[in-house]
């Protein structure tokens, strides 16, 4: 494969595209998984795959949209997706949870209306359902790694007050951090780079990237820095082995992904529970030797 991403260029685009979202998504995963809200990933994905339809469907009745790039229209409804979602939120404030459903089962119906309305798609929608490595033009490279620098820029300004209204969200108010700006633009982020990631992942696989890796790193960090070092590593070898295996054996990259994912999980855990079990039975033994 690495003889193939010099002679490739869209080989070249999905690489540099995976190494960003990589990156970003087990960053942001880890913010999402602190405060409990892993599922608004697949919310935004599911509006995100509206606005796809949506684009796709314009296409077919009018010729200007038909050289867009339908990313563009994913990130834009992926974006008001999570305004919405943040107004919902305060709308019910006793019931914040209430918003995520409403905006996934809201994004996938607007999804299949607009698809149905079409008469279907070509494979195009196949390819933003489940990731393409040969999907990834040359611009969708340049769009995810200017949207990555941003995101990575907005994170490290942004750091503490994040960690603060992760942990303890009314004590961060409380030591003047604006709160509802902050967690604004956290949501756009997050809506951003659920958007970028289609291409390579899919659209339903997408938040698997956001939770997994950081599954696997809560089971290993002792610190808040930990759990982000970890995630990235996990999430890094998840789409670098993903996309090489897509690669030679023609999978279909978002999947392959997610498996490999799921995997450094389940061996994490296995690791860990046979090191519990001998920990365990060697101090079962100490105590039988002790009293004899």
């Amino acid at each position: 494969m690495i003889e193939a991403i010099f002679e490739y260029q869209f080989l070249r685009n999905a690489v540099i595209s995976g190494i960003v979202i990589g990156f970003l998504a087990p960053i942001l995963g880890v913010f999402l998984v602190v405060r409990r809200l892993s599922m608004i990933a697949d919310a935004l994905s599911h509006i995100t795959l509206s606005g796809i339809a949506f684009h796709l469907l314009l296409g077919k009745f009018f010729a200007f949209f038909g050289p867009l790039n339908p990313i563009y229209m994913g990130m834009l409804f992926s974006v008001g997706g999570g305004l919405a979602i943040d107004k919902l939120r305060k709308t019910y404030k006793h019931y914040q949870e209430l918003a995520i459903p409403i905006m996934l089962s809201t994004g996938i119906a607007f999804g299949v209306v607009f698809i149905s309305i079409a008469g279907g798609f070509n494979t195009d929608l196949f390819t933003y359902l489940f990731g393409s490595i040969v999907a990834i033009r040359q611009s969708d490279m340049i769009t995810i790694f200017a949207i990555g620098v941003i995101v990575l820029i907005v994170i490290l300004l942004l750091y503490k007050e994040l960690f603060s209204l992760s942990f303890d969200a009314e004590n961060a108010k409380t030591t003047g951090i604006p709160g509802r700006m902050i967690n604004l633009i956290f949501i756009l982020m997050v809506a951003l780079i659920i958007a970028s990631a289609m291409r390579i992942v899919g659209i339903l696989l997408v938040s698997a990237l956001m939770v997994l890796p950081v599954a696997s790193s809560l089971r290993l960090a002792n610190s808040f820095k930990q759990t982000f070092l970890y995630a990235i590593i996990f999430g890094q070898t998840s789409v670098l082995t993903g996309l090489y295996l897509a690669f030679e054996l023609d999978w279909a990259p978002g999947g392959t992904i997610v498996i490999i994912s799921f995997i450094i999980l389940l061996t994490i855990m296995t690791i860990q529970k046979t090191k519990d079990f001998f920990t365990s039975h060697n101090q079962r033994r100490d105590v039988v030797r002790s009293k004899q």
